[in-house]
Parts: structure tokens; sequence; C-alpha cells
């Protein structure tokens, strides 16, 4: 990351400028869209993590916050292959790859860091932020693309990797012990 970048995030993401930057980015996802549920939705899934991206970067934590949005990603879509043409993977509208909700698990997931980190004590920001979450995986459903099941597990899959991956967790740390272990490439001693 160049240091002008992170110059520009650190003047837009100051602690005084956080939730203003947030909320005047989230109207303008908002003012820049077709006035069509399902758009706005799509909009909101990519503008929750940026917004929180550029927050975690600006605080010095992006490259943490991106790994855990790897491993959320790589998790989502390992499900939505995995479970193949599974009943609860089945589109209301048709199709296959329904679960999780992708666009709900990357909304809530930058909506969580957001919430947790960009903006304490930021309560209107907060509000509207979790807003735009909700919103996100209501949009999915309105457009039959998925079902309340698997929106639900969109946002628990989002909140999850978002909370419990981050590099001070426990339980980040049993599964980093774990996988060392199942290593074959490790050294024995």
């Amino acid at each position: 990351m160049t240091q002008a970048i992170r110059r520009i995030l650190l003047f837009f993401f100051a602690m005084q400028r956080r939730a203003l930057t947030v909320i005047v980015a989230l109207f303008l996802v908002v003012a820049i869209t077709k006035p069509d549920a399902e758009k706005y939705g799509d909009h909101l899934q990519y503008a929750l993590p940026t917004l929180a991206w550029a927050c975690e970067i600006a605080d010095g934590r992006g490259r943490e916050y991106f790994a855990r949005f790897l491993v959320m990603e790589t998790v989502l879509h390992g499900s939505k292959q995995g479970l193949g043409q599974a009943a609860i993977n089945i589109r209301p509208n048709g199709g296959d790859e329904g679960f999780p909700s992708g666009h709900t698990t990357a909304a809530v997931f930058g909506a969580s860091a957001l919430v947790n980190n960009c903006l304490k004590n930021r309560p209107v920001a907060q509000m509207l932020v979790i807003t735009a979450a909700g919103f996100t995986g209501a949009s999915r459903i309105e457009a039959g693309k998925h079902d309340i099941w698997q929106v639900l597990a969109g946002v628990f899959l989002g909140w999850f990797c978002e909370r419990f991956l981050r590099d001070e967790s426990r339980l980040r740390r049993r599964v980093i012990r774990v996988f060392a272990r199942l290593n074959p490439f490790r050294r024995r001693g």
C-alpha cells in the first residue's frame, strides 16, 4: 500500500470524520443506484466491506481484514459448490449455489467491521450500516434469489468470519494449531 493512498484514507477516516465519511458514502451509493431493491442490494454488498476495508487500512489493519475476507469468500463459495443440488442450496427462482447468500455474507462482514471497529460510539452511523446490511439481505429475498434460511446463513457466516477469525481471537489460534498439526510438511521435533 503506498503512503499516498494511506494518507488519503487517514484523512477521510480520521476519528472525527469516520461516521460522516461512511454516511456520505452510503448516501451516494443509494443516490446513484437505479431505484430497484435488487440493485440497492447489489451495490451495498460491495460498499459495506469496501468502506470497512478502507477504515481498517487507515488503522493499519488492512491486511488482516483482507485475510479474513478471503477466508469468508472461500467458505462461502466452497459451500455453494460443495452442496451441489442439495435442497438447501436451491434458489427460490431456480438454480443452485444459493446457500448461503453471498450478498448478505459480504454486507454483514463489512457492517460488523464498521460497527465494531470504525464507528465505535457513533450510534447513528452504526444504525445506518446495520440497516444497509439488513436491507441487502431483504433485497435478496425480494428478488427471489434466496430464501430466509439462505439469507440468515449469510448473516451468520459474515458475522462469524468478521468477529471470530480476528487475529486476537481464541478460535483463530485454535484453528491455526489444528492446521499446523495437519500440515504434512511441518518439522517434527
